[in-house]
């Protein structure tokens, strides 16, 4: 729960560093004074979206912290997922926001993405104003109701999951008809294209090694000339093998006068053997070169095929023809086995949507026994908050398949015998509907661990004796390990609050500032007084704002024996 805020220049907030206490407290302030601003700064702070209008003019930044105990709710899985270090006596949220419009999100110190920090404080406080009670309009607020009160996750994870396959397989369906129609409306040029492909008998390497053949060809007089003239010069009348021949012998003539020209003798020797070689190489390649005009005549047409089939089909290698070829046959296979391929796919849609349907039907089972017992609740709580007469009935009727199943919930409500029930947001009035949130939010708050909660107004159309009913209401909320924070301007209210704030404002030379401290007693009975008689506090006022803080003191005494 919140057991401190911290605000610093947020619009006409200087500094505001402030404690709560656990259980039913309440705010009052005169209109203007600045409530929905501490309101908007703990908005900012769960991670709505930041305006730099919000920065106290003259100031680069603003700052709102809060610190929460977790002691009674085990949150650690939240934080070990996100890795976060996990305080549960101190868990401290901050967002900071500054004038060049740059927003930081932390908690414990550590810098998060403003998602998480919104998905933590959803889990951590519920603020009800004035406008959340348009969520009546809302089915899938009504929905979301009656689930909590079913207790229905399992069931409802596990239809959703198969729901998401069931949606997921649809898609693929409609995805394997449309390539389906597009390929068989193609299929004669895609045939057409696989045959010229197919009938090519293209190989990986084949054209370099043409182009290689026919460069040999094409140029086969000149390569034998060069190596007839190369072999004549080798080893020809007075070419380089009998010239070396010839300097062997003179050197050889000599060896046994001259010892040291020994090694050179044996190098020429070396080199007159790999010389023969060479030569004897040259004259068999010499010999191999013939000039074959159907052969080049054969592997220019192949080339041409080559190449004509690369530039029709906007590629540069053989490889890429091959890989085009084999596509087109897998096209073409699909389309062959495509009818089949669809058949069973539609199959499988069919079995997941009655799985669906088998699933959906169990939740409208497991909905309609927590409708009848959120219709018990809302009817016994109702009746003393000044609606004696209320009816209220939740329907469910069915729609088509959605992620939530197929049940369509409505809250029906009349306050009178005589009305037909009809849905509560179009006929029931601003203090009934005050009165019917007020209650939606007590018989959840027992289902869902929230450890705060804020009630903006709540009390809007009713006082006096429903006034305090729903202050009992917020009383009894607020006694279960949780934190209920009513802003009322009812004094019926404010008295029932274990702990009373004051907003107010200041005017001073710099402007002026909002504030907000904890009310002692005296404090309290004069501020219940103003708002039972306003700005001129009368002795009966006083009389009145004692017996009411009294009374409650009394009843909260005799509920602790």
């Amino acid at each position: 729960m919140l057991r401190r805020l911290y605000i610093k220049n947020f619009t006409l907030i200087d500094q505001l560093d402030i404690e709560f206490d656990g259980g039913f407290s309440v705010i009052t302030g005169e209109t203007g004074a600045g409530k929905s601003i501490i309101l908007g700064a703990l908005g900012l702070l769960l991670g709505q979206r930041a305006d730099t209008k919000a920065i106290k003019a003259g100031r680069d930044k603003c700052t709102v912290e809060a610190h929460f105990d977790l002691s009674k709710y085990d949150m650690r899985e939240f934080f070990e997922e996100k890795e976060l270090d996990y305080d549960a006596d101190d868990c401290i949220l901050r967002r900071e926001v500054t004038s060049a419009g740059k927003s930081r999100a932390f908690v414990n110190d550590s810098p998060v993405a403003l998602a998480t920090l919104k998905e933590l404080g959803t889990q951590l406080v519920d603020i009800h104003s004035q406008h959340q009670n348009l969520l009546l309009n809302k089915e899938d607020f009504q929905l979301s109701v009656v689930d909590i009160i079913a207790a229905d996750n399992a069931a409802l994870e596990e239809y959703r999951l198969l729901y998401r396959e069931y949606k997921a397989a649809g898609r693929q369906l409609e995805r394997m008809r449309d390539d389906l129609r597009k390929s068989k409306e193609n299929e004669d040029f895609l045939r057409f294209q696989h045959n010229e492909l197919a009938e090519a008998r293209l190989a990986e390497d084949e054209q370099e090694l043409l182009e290689e053949e026919y460069s040999l060809l094409s140029h086969a007089e000149e390569i034998k000339s060069a190596l007839f003239e190369a072999d004549n010069l080798l080893s020809g009348d007075g070419g380089v093998m009998e010239r070396l021949k010839g300097a062997s012998h003179s050197i050889d003539s000599v060896t046994n006068v001259f010892p040291a020209i020994a090694e050179v003798a044996e190098r020429i020797e070396t080199s007159f053997i790999e010389l023969k070689d060479i030569a004897d190489e040259v004259a068999q390649q010499a010999e191999r070169i013939e000039f074959d005009p159907a052969r080049m005549e054969e592997v220019s047409t192949r080339l041409d095929t080559i190449y004509h089939l690369q530039q029709k089909y906007h590629v540069s290698t053989v490889g890429e023809l091959i890989a085009l070829r084999d596509s087109l046959q897998q096209q073409l296979s699909q389309i062959d086995g495509g009818d089949e391929a669809l058949r069973e796919t539609e199959q499988r849609v069919q079995a997941l949507r009655e799985q669906c349907e088998t699933l959906a039907t169990r939740l409208t089972a497991i909905r309609a026994t927590a409708a009848q017992q959120i219709e018990k609740e809302m009817s016994r709580r109702l009746v003393p908050l000044g609606i004696p007469k209320v009816k209220f009935q939740v329907d469910i009727s069915e729609k088509p398949l959605a992620d939530d199943g197929h049940d369509k919930v409505a809250f029906l409500f009349t306050a009178n015998t005589s009305t037909p029930l009809q849905p509560v947001a179009q006929v029931a009035s601003g203090g009934e509907i005050a009165r019917v949130m007020l209650s939606l939010k007590a018989m959840i708050s027992g289902a869902v661990k929230l450890p705060t909660i804020i009630f903006d107004e709540i009390d809007t159309g009713v006082s006096g004796k429903v006034a305090e009913m729903m202050a009992r209401i917020m009383q009894e909320m607020g006694a279960r390990d949780r934190q209920v924070i009513s802003i009322t301007h009812l004094p019926q209210i404010a008295a029932c609050g274990a702990a009373h704030y004051k907003v107010y404002k200041e005017e001073a030379d710099e402007g002026t500032t909002s504030h907000m401290r904890r009310l002692s007693h005296d404090e309290r009975v004069n501020e219940i007084a103003q708002m039972l008689s306003g700005s001129d506090i009368t002795e009966a006022a006083v009389r009145n704002a004692e017996e009411l803080l009294k009374n409650v003191n009394d009843r909260q005494s005799l509920n602790h024996v």
